[in-house]
């Protein structure tokens, strides 16, 4: 039995702060460039705002330090035809890791899942995270080799 018991819970209002902590040390893991200032503010809306289309599961320890995030969202498939649960980020602060925080953040995901009504789950990791790819292996995922690209989109032009 891992040290941690019921290390999972929904995200709150009041978690923003440590979320966007978080946030901020998984992009720096991920050797990614910083994100503009104002992230809690944008946050805030999609994750509670009306019509929030963002869910967020926290990992904690058990004196309820936040110590790690799963950040999900519905994706459609148009191959299927219908909507699946897109794990955008998985992340536990290095230590927390080792403990089965992940695979608890995993099955909170699943059942997240379960209880939208999708009937699968993606996500990607970066090629290099080899731990992140033993872990998800251990889960009994596959993987499906696909190259992820991004395209800044300029605001339109004013004047």
């Amino acid at each position: 039995m891992s040290e941690y018991e019921s290390p999972v819970r929904a995200a709150r209002v009041e978690d923003l702060p440590r979320i966007v902590e978080l946030v901020h040390e998984h992009v720096a893991y991920e050797k990614s460039h910083p994100r503009e200032p104002g992230l809690e503010a944008r946050l805030r809306g999609v994750l509670f705002g009306q019509g929030a289309r963002v869910w967020v599961l926290l990992a904690q320890t058990p004196q309820g330090e936040v110590v790690g995030y799963a950040a999900c969202s519905a994706e459609f498939s148009f191959w299927d035809g219908r909507d699946y649960l897109h794990l955008d980020c998985l992340y536990l602060a290095e230590g927390a890791r080792g403990h089965g925080l992940g695979a608890a953040l995993m099955d909170g995901v699943a059942g997240l899942a379960r209880e939208r009504g999708f009937g699968h789950m993606e996500w990607q990791t970066p090629d290099w995270n080899e731990g992140a790819i033993r872990f998800y292996d251990r889960l009994g995922a596959t993987g499906r080799p696909k190259r992820r690209y991004s395209l800044p989109v300029p605001p339109p032009a004013t004047g």
